[in-house]
């Protein structure tokens, strides 16, 4: 068997025998079925019952999954008897079942023996039991085995569960796939074993791409059991080619390993899976379809959660049999896909969309789009979703959009879409709930609701993808969830778009490649660290992985800093995270943080990135303003247009919500309940005969805004036009302004080709066909409600005012300027003032009496207000007029004209240019220059032709609809200017009008010349004078488009004109300004410049003849304002402030503001740098209104403990006033607080005589100098309080002290350099009666010094200070007028102090360290003055402190430190040092004894030892022998001496100098070498005498005398007497 396993899995634990293909099995089986186990066919059944065992066994490693019979585990014999209980071995792991099989196969054989043998036993009796107990043993042993294993199991269980982190490893491969080439159509697997704790998450890749099952169902099979992960590719072709990779990843890390698979081919077999050619000719070629979409889906409504369809019926003729049309649905202007959300069905005649479940997501224009080879036709309604009706009463709408964005390993940001309903009462907030993909459960993510519709959700687990949806909140209850979002997997932003990615094409080249292991390089700097989002919840960080990383995985800590301090504080203490983003909750509101990032890695944590900049915590995004001016207009029976002003400065607008009530009900119902951008929308779904108002609220992910003001109330009524019957959209004109009515054609997005385009805009300079602009010219007529009549080919002048009068007619019924107007209106009907005069001033725009006709519309206008209210909502703009050549270049030209005389009821939002070409003085038919409006009152008609002749007609757009035509323009010849001057400059203006001046502006000419322009001249003229008396204002040419002309005559009427030069020379004039009376008007207003109390300068501006929808327009150098990040505008009623935010000299200017819809109000005003320095100053002045202080509030002590708090103001006046706070109490004078307040100083304090506990505080000194105020403050709190209190009574106590005597300087000691200690203390204010006790210990010690008070020092000397030294001294002064003590403590450390000062003195007197020999060794040895036993040395040999023994010692003797060696050898030669232990440093002295120093030395030793061991070694009477001895005659001598010396001695024994022998008188005797006796038996008078005992050896020889005396009894006596 083992030879049919790969080397490389033979000895594998969890080896899977399904890695074989269906070859190898085959061929395993016959070798097993002809191998010796099917060989023993002959055995006995108990051994055929044991190998079906084992094949049963290896049956089960075989298949992964083999099916197995209900097992049994009964032994039985032959006769099927009960005999024991089989256990089965092979439930262990592999391992230990190779241990048993080895036991059991042993066993088997002696069995099989046995049975074999059986035969022979007579009695079956004996035959049964030894097979029962042979069975009985088995079972034990295994039984025991099992335990055992079960037992070490759960060991390893228990250890993995309490120490899960020792045992968490990254992925390691232990087998790598290995490569693979096969023939084309077979199957190949490829192989891997991986390790790793937590179990790694294996993807398998193809060229980088992951490879996805159920994309490619029965191509691909990815199995992963028991660490063993495999990848079977099913009938491989040749696109299977590939480099395939395997990647394990956990939380430790990630790993990849290769593999390439070759798939070769057959030469010359064919794919029978590539589609056949077709045959013949293509059906549908060379034929027109014409596109019919009938039975059409009107406008819809449903409610969430129903199920809806839309359908329309198309009919393509002719009918081809089985052709089929490109069918596509769109949702505002986006292609749909088919999703489990919304199914496409296409049934040959009938194009439906069926939506399963509703969402307010769903709602919108929807568009259904049929191609053909020959065009496409196009049909679109609107679908209004509702919401559901709410669980609880009361609660809100549910969200809607729900997105997830920025999404990365452990961090998602997701966002949503506020709802329109909220149920009565405002939207608390929002709860964001997660669900982790194939699971049902959802998990809440924050505690408390979020207002922002937009919040981070962390925490997720890498690699898991999750879905999320969000739920509204308010008092009421919480709303129904939204739709839950798509899917998103929590991973690296790169590892998804390569599993996004497209596979690469196959090159013919595959490298293997193995990732080698590195060594660990700790991660640089991360890069670009910016805050992404700050609100007053969250603050969102972003930062790009750093450049040096190395192979490890790369985690992320964040910290983050208080600004204005350097306290960098860790977030993420626990774990870092694995994304470049990271959101920061519980920061405090208000507060200013930085931030910064490191990155970690295994190999440790680098250096953090550079700081964020202080970002506070707040919302940046406000919620947007409220919209403008709502005009509903009539459309149809059951619909209105409403349309509104955009809300200002709206930041990351997400949209507007409508609402319309019937007037007199109050109640509000949602006309939309997902938000639209355009500024214009169709309420559908009205009732007829109705009136509604309306009003409109913006929405951004702050919120929603205010309402609206609400709109004028409006029929709900059809407009004569026809108006707009599916809902469908108008388009946006620049800037958001809407244009006209037009048809809706959808900017097609998505994955198509469409057979044709959609025209284009005229922003392309008008690249379109005559036949595919006129019809589009009759659509927007039609859209803006007019009806267009055609011209006849008699010339514009026969059929203009008949045209006009219907357009006019028809303009005014679509657009509702009455409410009373019918389908059977006429021009009769309309009110006579405004058909006059819109009439007239039509006819004379352009003619030579155009003056006359604008004072007739002004005065017109005038009646009509006398003649009573009216409302002009809805009222279009009078036609423009001036029409004027700019620019003339081969086939375009620029146009200018004057902006209409009425604006109508409201401002203009825009401009159309119709042109048509004049051959032989006849008009052709007129042509659209633009689809959208233009704002700029210039436009340049594009691809017209050269050397023909043209005429232009312009109409002004505003919110009610497009205006009546201008008459049209002179007769322009299009051909290029080549003239090397400028172009005239054009749309003057004039401003400022006032009785000796005004403001002249203009914008610069279009054609510029041969040069750039380089300046311009203003020519003035009075009205009524002529041509000849036009004459310069300035001599000089300016290079503004701006000029203040002066000097003015009042009352005098004046008209300009102005001329570009360049430096070819001056060009043509431009159209002359209308004529403007020098007078200023009554209630005229000039900008005055103020400075508030902050110190904030702003211009102000008031207008007194404000109308409804005037505005207040700032600019600076007469540009206009925009983007004011330099200022601040605010406009309340009929007054407007713009307040510098800094002022400095990037402000310097000229400041001007214009009110619209007035007749000119406006003013500027110069900022220069003189008047810029002037308004600092005073800015300063009034921003600081505070006292000026030359000291803070501060505290200090004065004699006896008392406290003043005192300040010193700078300057302040004899109205100035001081208030004393303590604790937020005012204090007031009394015994307690001494305040003083010396104005002429500006010195302010207060005196207190003690401090108490109860004084422990703040204590505030305000002060007020008219409106000018300033405070200081001082906390004395804490430790601080106690401090002070402290000194305040030292101080006190000290006062008391100084009275009588007293020490000026305390007991303190000093330590001479005899190593004398002097007790010292320096008194004052004695006087003879004085007395000085001196203590210690509590016991008077008594001194002879004298006390010299005249110095002033009292000393007390201690010569030799040891332990007992130890103790408390105490001085104590007294006289009567009191007394004082001084102590000083010389215990426990102070005396350790005092001594190692002691110390020092006694090191710094040592010798230096000398050498000298002894008989014993060599002795290194120093010397001090004085010596302490307290003194600690330590001895040091070769810097190492030398371990004392018999050999080496040290010792002191008197003032002598030295160190004996004894029996030194070469190995104690080197550096020895004594060091001296003083508590601080110390001191070390040092000695080399090497080289000479130590020869000599050793030489001496040498001697000096042969010396002692002579001296020691010679013989010596040790003693015992008497001087005299005196005995009486006949006694008994016996004297006994010690004798030494090596060697033994050689004794001899004299008598008066004579040796004398032993024998019975005299014995003598010398007993072990060491006694010497001498014995007389019997004294006699001859005995007396010298004797002298001699012992000599080799070293010497020395002796002893004594003298005998032997007197006679009587002698004795006589002698007495």
């Amino acid at each position: 068997m083992s030879g049919s396993i790969p080397f490389y899995q033979k000895h594998h634990r969890h080896y899977d025998r399904g890695y074989r293909s269906r070859e190898a099995e085959s061929k395993l089986s016959q070798y097993q079925s002809s191998s010796r186990y099917s060989a023993a066919s002959s055995t006995s059944s108990s051994r055929r019952l044991n190998l079906s065992s084992l094949s049963g066994l290896d049956e089960c490693r075989v298949s992964p999954t083999p099916k197995r019979a209900k097992p049994t585990y009964l032994a039985v014999d032959k006769e099927n008897q009960i005999i024991g209980y089989v256990v089965p071995i092979f439930r262990g792991s592999q391992e230990f079942a190779s241990g048993v099989s080895d036991t059991e196969g042993a066993r088997g054989r002696d069995t099989s023996s046995h049975m074999a043998r059986r035969g022979l036993f007579t009695s079956g009796l004996e035959m049964e039991r030894s097979e029962q107990i042979s069975r009985k043993e088995a079972m034990r042993e295994s039984a025991e085995r099992i335990s055992m294993s079960k037992r070490i199991h759960e060991h390893e269980e228990h250890f993995k569960r309490m120490n899960e982190d020792s045992l968490m490893h990254a992925p390691e491969f232990v087998i790598k796939p290995r490569s693979h080439t096969v023939w084309e159509k077979q199957c190949v697997r490829l192989h891997c074993t991986v390790s790793g704790w937590p179990n790694p998450r294996v993807v398998w890749y193809k060229n980088n791409v992951a490879i996805d099952p159920l994309a490619n169902p029965g191509k691909f099979k990815i199995e992963s059991r028991y660490n063993v992960h495999s990848l079977e590719v099913n009938k491989c072709d040749f696109d299977d080619t590939a480099q395939y990779r395997v990647s394990a990843m956990n939380a430790k890390g990630e790993l990849s390993a290769f593999a390439s698979i070759v798939v070769k081919r057959f030469k010359g077999e064919v794919d029978d899976s590539l589609p056949a050619p077709r045959h013949g000719p293509v059906s549908e070629y060379g034929i027109t379809f014409q596109t019919h979409i009938v039975d059409k889906f009107g406008v819809s409504f449903g409610r969430e959660g129903e199920t809806m369809s839309l359908g329309c019926t198309v009919v393509i003729s002719p009918p081809l049999h089985r052709y089929q049309p490109e069918v596509e649905w769109y949702r505002d202007d986006v292609l749909l896909a088919p999703s489990k959300w919304h199914h496409m069905h296409w049934s040959g005649d009938r194009a439906t969309l069926t939506f399963t479940h509703l969402n307010k997501e769903d709602e919108g224009l929807y568009t259904l789009r049929v191609t053909t080879k020959s065009g496409y036709e196009t049909y679109s309604a609107y679908l209004f979703v509702r919401d559901a009706d709410a669980e609880v009463e009361g609660a809100p709408g549910a969200p809607l959009d729900v997105r997830c964005l920025d999404a990365n390993k452990d961090y998602i940001i997701v966002t949503w879409k506020q709802p329109a309903v909220d149920g009565g009462s405002s939207i608390l907030g929002y709860f964001v709930d997660r669900c982790e993909v194939g699971t049902a459960h959802w998990i809440q993510c924050n505690d408390t609701p979020v207002k922002f519709a937009r919040f981070p959700v962390t925490g997720l687990v890498e690699g898991r993808s999750y879905t999320f949806r969000v739920r509204a909140v308010n008092k009421s209850g919480i709303s129904h969830p939204s739709r839950v979002s798509e899917p998103v997997a929590a991973m690296d932003p790169a590892d998804r778009a390569r599993m996004r990615g497209t596979s690469a094409p196959w090159t013919g080249q595959i490298i293997v490649t193995e990732e080698e292991p590195a060594e660990g390089v700790v991660p640089g700097k991360p890069r670009e660290l910016q805050v992404t989002e700050a609100t007053k919840n969250y603050v969102v960080l972003s930062w790009k992985p750093p450049g040096e990383k190395g192979l490890e995985g790369v985690m992320y800590y964040v910290e983050k800093c208080v600004s204005g301090t350097d306290s960098w504080q860790r977030v993420n203490t626990e774990i870092p995270v694995k994304s470049p983003r990271f959101a920061l909750f519980d920061l405090a509101e208000g507060k200013s943080y930085s931030f910064r990032v490191r990155c970690c890695n295994a190999a440790g944590v680098g250096e953090p990135s550079e700081p964020t900049g202080a970002t506070t915590v707040g919302d940046k995004l406000d919620i947007p303003s409220a919209p403008g001016k709502v005009v509903p207009t009539r459309n149809t029976d059951t619909s209105v247009v409403v349309s509104w002003e955009a809300s200002r400065d709206a930041t990351e607008l997400v949209g507007y919500y409508i609402e319309g009530s019937v007037v007199g009900s109050s109640v509000w119902e949602p006309c939309n309940n997902k938000p639209v951008k355009a500024t214009r929308f169709i309420c559908h779904g009205l009732t007829t005969g109705e009136k509604y108002v309306f009003r409109v609220r913006a929405v951004n992910a702050a919120g929603l805004s205010q309402f609206s003001q609400e709109s004028e109330p409006v029929e709900v009524k059809a407009a004569i036009g026809g108006g707009i019957p599916h809902g469908v959209l108008p388009e946006t004109g620049p800037g958001g302004n809407m244009g006209p009515l037009i048809e809706h054609r959808p900017h097609w997005t998505g994955t198509h080709d469409p057979v044709q385009s959609p025209p284009h805009t005229a922003q392309a300079c008008n690249q379109k066909t005559q036949a595919d602009t006129e019809p589009r010219a009759g659509r927007r007529a039609a859209g803006a409600g007019l009806t267009r009549v055609s011209q006849p080919q008699g010339g514009a002048s026969e059929s203009w005012a008949p045209v006009l009068a219907k357009d006019l007619l028809s303009e005014s019924v679509s657009d509702s300027v009455s409410s009373s107007l019918t389908d059977k209106v006429t021009a009769a009907q309309l009110e006579p003032v405004t058909a006059e005069v819109q009439h007239r001033a039509a006819d004379a725009a352009d003619g030579p009496e155009a003056e006359r006709a604008r004072k007739f519309s002004v005065d017109a206008s005038a009646k009509r207000d006398k003649a009573g209210p009216r409302t002009e909502t809805g009222a279009s703009p009078a036609p423009p007029y001036g029409i004027s050549v700019l620019e003339c270049v081969r086939d375009s030209m620029v146009l200018a004209w004057k902006q209409p005389s009425c604006a109508g009821g409201a401002d203009i939002t825009g401009y159309f240019v119709d042109y048509r070409e004049v051959a032989d003085g006849v008009p052709g038919k007129w042509h659209e220059a633009n689809i959208r409006a233009v704002s700029e009152r210039a436009y340049r008609v594009c691809d017209l032709k050269e050397n023909r002749k043209y005429q232009f007609q312009v109409r002004a757009a505003n919110m009610a609809g497009v205006g009546i035509p201008s008459r049209p323009s002179d007769t322009f010849l299009c051909e290029e200017w080549t003239i090397a001057v400028p172009g005239p400059p054009h749309d003057l203006q004039l401003r400022e009008v006032r009785s000796d001046s005004l403001v002249l502006l203009w914008k610069p000419p279009v054609y510029q010349g041969r040069d750039p322009v380089n300046g311009y001249y203003v020519d003035i003229k009075e009205g009524d004078a002529p041509e000849e008396a036009w004459r310069g204002v300035n001599s000089k040419a300016t290079e503004a488009t701006y000029l203040k002309i002066q000097h003015l005559k009042e009352g005098e009427t004046y008209v300009f004109r102005v001329r570009a030069q360049n430096k070819a020379g001056v060009g043509k004039t431009s159209d002359v300004t209308e004529p403007v009376p020098a007078v200023t008007k009554p209630g005229t207003k000039e900008i005055v410049v103020s400075v508030d109390d902050e110190g904030i300068v702003s211009l102000n501006f008031e207008c007194g003849a404000m109308k409804p929808d005037s505005k207040f327009v700032w600019s600076k150098n007469y540009e206009e304002i925009t983007e004011p990040t330099r200022l601040t505008i605010e406009t309340k009623g009929n007054k407007s402030k713009a307040a510098f935010k800094a002022l400095g000299e990037e402000d310097v200017g000229i400041y001007s503001c214009l009110v619209t819809h007035t007749d000119g109000a406006s003013s500027s005003y110069t900022l220069s740098e003189q008047e810029l320095k002037k308004l600092l100053e005073i800015s300063h002045d009034h921003k600081f209104p505070i006292i000026p202080l030359k000291s803070e509030l501060a505290v200090e002590m004065l004699e006896k403990g008392k406290v003043r708090f005192w300040l010193q103001a700078e300057k302040i006046s004899a109205n100035g006033k001081v208030d004393y706070v303590f604790n937020d109490n005012v204090l007031s004078q009394g015994e307690k607080y001494k305040m003083n307040f010396d104005k002429n100083t500006g010195v302010i304090e207060m005196i207190m005589d003690s401090l108490t506990p109860a004084d422990e505080g703040t204590f505030t000194f305000q002060l007020q100098d008219g409106k000018a105020t300033n405070q200081s403050s001082l906390v004395l709190i804490g430790d601080v309080f106690k401090s002070l209190q402290k000194e305040s009574e030292f101080q006190h106590k000290e006062w008391f002290r100084k009275q009588g005597p007293h020490f000026i300087e305390y007991l303190s000691y000093e330590v001479t350099n005899e190593c004398c200690v002097i007790l010292k203390c320096k008194v004052g204010n004695v006087k003879k009666e004085t007395s000085a006790l001196w203590y210690k210990d509590g016991h008077e010690i008594k001194s002879d010094e004298h006390l010299g008070f005249t110095e002033g020092v009292l000393k007390l000397e201690i010569a030799q200070i040891s332990k007992k030294d130890s103790g408390v001294y105490e001085v104590v002064l007294k006289d009567d007028r009191g007394k004082d003590t001084s102590t000083l403590n010389l215990t426990n450390q102070s005396f350790k102090d005092l001594m190692n000062e002691v110390f020092s003195f006694i090191a710094n007197s040592s010798t230096p360290l000398k050498i000298t020999s002894t008989d014993e060794g060599i002795r290194l040895y120093t010397f001090v003055n004085y010596y302490n036993d307290l003194l600690q040395v330590t001895w040091h040999y070769k810097d190492s402190a030398i371990a004392f023994s018999d050999r080496i010692k040290s010792g002191v003797v008197g003032e002598q430190l030295w160190l004996q060696i004894k029996e030194p050898t070469e190995k104690d030669m080197g550096k020895y040092a004594i060091e001296f232990n003083d508590g601080k440093g110390g001191l070390r002295r040092s000695v080399e004894l090497s080289g000479q120093a130590f020869d000599d030395a050793f030489a001496e030793f040498q001697r000096l030892k042969a010396a002692a061991i002579a001296e020691r070694s010679r013989a010596r009477v040790a003693g015992g022998l008497p001087d005299v001895v005196t005995i009486q005659e006949g006694k008994a001598l016996n004297l006994t001496c010690n004798i030494s010396g090596d060697p033994v001695p050689e004794v001899t024994w004299l008598k008066n100098d004579r040796e004398i022998t032993s024998d019975d008188h005299c014995i003598l005797k010398f007993a072990s070498g060491k006694f010497a006796s001498f014995t007389i038996t019997g004294v006699t008078v001859s005995d007396s005498g010298k004797y002298s005992i001699l012992v000599k050896n080799k070293y010497g020889t020395e002796s002893g005398d004594f003298t005998v005396s032997v007197f006679i009894p009587e002698e004795a006596g006589g002698k007495k007497k």
